[in-house]
């Protein structure tokens, strides 16, 4: 395929907001692709050249962009960023500059894969020289492409190709173009979930089909999904979905982390796929010494401890070890324990459809209690809600967040939530057991005092799992201090965009949207109906809201949007409610 021919697709795309319409114009572009380059458009309609777990980022400032485009067009630095600041596009700015040169190409004949070997060329370049030779690589790509292709071009090494497409909706797209429906969309998630790539799942199913999807494990060195569990209001409930007999472990605040091991090669990848192997060199070294397996795929929390005490240290603190300059640094003043609490992989093998009894009995086997840096997490066998709230109220008072429950002969569902899992964690303040995980969807401007912090509000939202979409649940106003709203105004301008997403769901607007990227914790004093908000909305035009919210922390470092809250959840949690009263 010609890239000028994806072009086309780039433009239908980003004039849709239209969950149902990009879906449809996705299966159009995949039933003109070929088998081989498949993948490579799939990464490419995300705005990348690898899949998000690989840190392989094209990387370029505004400013080199800049530099390459002036150089591709005969023009100049400056004359650009003016184009840019006039438009608010640099992509736009390019095609403008491009319709006017007099190097103008009317149709360009280079593939998507060469403009993807260009690309990732550029991604690619690093050492001494490597600023002057990507901008060189880019502005040479910029000379061989119409003004159309220009336009997107530039927006993937800046990261702004932002099209509000979803996995989901690509999955779907997927099993439209290849099945004619889409019904193959659970199968092709469930290939997704345990590979995190959806170039190589799109590749496998076109190459392959079905039967390509079936034969998709799991792979050290591709970040599996991980499983999430689900809230119930008393130990008794719990007992109910469990059983007899069940497992539980005390739920430690800190941050996911999975460790895939081969040999001595070590990947680290958090709860929202980010390869983080770099910032924590003490875990690394703790897999390689402490985990015995040949290759393993293990799964746990990493927390920081005070060696002297003996005590854990608030996720507050934890949080300091996420950082990318002063490693060693922070490594010797917040060491981090991983408390290892599941096995995914072992020695070549997936061991997910084994039940939890048999991976823990597994994990015991490769990791020991008393591990330096990689622990095996405590765990009981439990019978009924007495030993849960004995061993409940034990986890409190160690500063633990509460306990999470397992049921014993459940396999693992990578990216699935259900009560295979139980967290049962401390009741806060107010009529909600539990904080709400919520994505921010838009952003209202300060006034007043608050002019001077740029923003005075906030449009939140949930995740609709079964729509693929985004819908609203609370505006927030109050309880940000000072700081935490100049932070959201930085955030929403690196995330700002010109019309509502495709995936959102909103009756409301605000000052400006915002793609839906940023997670953010909030608590509330209740859930109520509201005529106004879109989550769970009913016959009668009834929503779910949260009344009095508060926001807690930014979440946007360890969270994906598509794991925030759920509808369901939300659902369930309005229910609980009454079941206290």
């Amino acid at each position: 395929m010609k890239f000028s021919k994806l072009s086309e697709y780039y433009e239908k795309l980003e004039a849709t907001s239209k969950r149902l319409e990009l879906v449809d114009i996705l299966s159009k572009l995949f039933k003109e692709s070929d088998d081989d380059e498949i993948g490579k458009i799939c990464y490419l309609i995300q705005g990348r050249v690898a899949p998000f777990f690989e840190p392989t980022e094209i990387g370029m400032s505004e400013n080199l962009a800049a530099i390459s485009i002036a150089r591709a067009f005969g023009s100049s630095k400056e004359e650009v960023i003016k184009s840019y600041r006039h438009f608010g596009s640099m992509g736009i700015a390019a095609q403008q500059l491009s319709q006017n040169s007099k190097f103008k190409v009317q149709s360009s004949k280079l593939s998507v894969a060469e403009v993807f070997e260009r690309l990732h060329s550029i991604a690619k370049t690093g050492g001494e020289g490597s600023v002057e030779k990507k901008i060189t690589i880019l502005a040479d790509l910029l000379n061989d492409l119409d003004s159309v292709s220009v336009k997107h071009v530039v927006n993937i090494p800046l990261g702004t190709l932002r099209l509000g497409i979803g996995d989901p909706t690509v999955l779907d797209a997927l099993s439209l173009a290849k099945h004619g429906d889409k019904s193959l969309r659970p199968r092709l998630e469930g290939a997704y979930n345990k590979t995190s790539d959806l170039g190589f799942v799109a590749e496998a199913f076109f190459k392959k089909g079905i039967e390509g999807i079936k034969n998709i494990h799991l792979i050290v060195g591709k970040p599996i999904r991980p499983a999430l569990a689900e809230r119930l209001p008393s130990a008794d409930e719990a007992v109910k979905r469990l059983g007899q007999e069940f497992a539980a472990e005390p739920k430690l605040d800190g941050f996911r982390v999975a460790v895939h091991k081969k040999g001595d090669e070590i990947k680290l990848f958090s709860r929202n796929l980010e390869n983080t192997t770099n910032a924590f060199p003490d875990i690394v070294e703790g897999a390689k010494k402490e985990v015995k397996a040949k290759s393993a795929i293990l799964e746990g929390e990493a927390i920081a401890y005070n060696p002297t005490t003996s005590e854990f240290l608030p996720f507050q603190e934890t949080t300091k070890r996420r950082r990318k300059y002063k490693i060693e640094e922070m490594t010797k003043k917040l060491p981090l324990i991983m408390f290892a609490f599941d096995l995914l992989y072992l020695n070549g093998q997936d061991i997910t459809q084994k039940s939890y009894k048999e991976r823990r009995k597994l994990l015991s086997s490769i990791v020991s209690k008393e591990g330096q840096i990689i622990r095996l997490v405590e765990e009981r066998t439990l019978h009924n809600a007495q030993e849960v709230a004995e061993f409940f109220n034990e986890a409190i008072s160690q500063g633990l967040e509460g306990l999470m429950l397992k049921k014993l002969d459940s396999p693992y569902v990578a990216g699935g939530r259900g009560f295979h899992w139980i967290k049962f964690k401390r009741s806060q303040a107010g009529e909600l057991t539990d904080s709400v995980d919520c994505v921010l969807l838009g952003v209202y401007s300060g006034r007043g005092k608050r002019t001077e912090f740029g923003a005075g509000g906030l449009l939140v939202g949930l995740y609709d799992d079964k729509k693929d979409e985004f819908v609203t649940v609370s505006r927030i106003g109050t309880g940000l201090t000072d700081e935490e709203f100049r932070k959201v105004n930085e955030i929403g301008k690196d995330i700002k965009v010109k019309h509502k997403p495709a995936r959102v769901n909103s009756e409301i607007t605000p000052s400006y949207w915002v793609e839906p990227k940023v997670v953010l914790k909030i608590y509330a004093d209740e859930i109520t109906r509201s005529p106004i908000h879109t989550a769970g909305r009913d016959k009668e035009g009834f929503g779910y809201a949260l009344r009095f919210p508060r926001l807690m922390k930014f979440r946007e470092a360890d969270k994906r949007p598509e794991d925030a809250t759920t509808v369901s959840e939300i659902e369930e949690m309005y229910k609980q409610q009454f079941v206290r009263k």
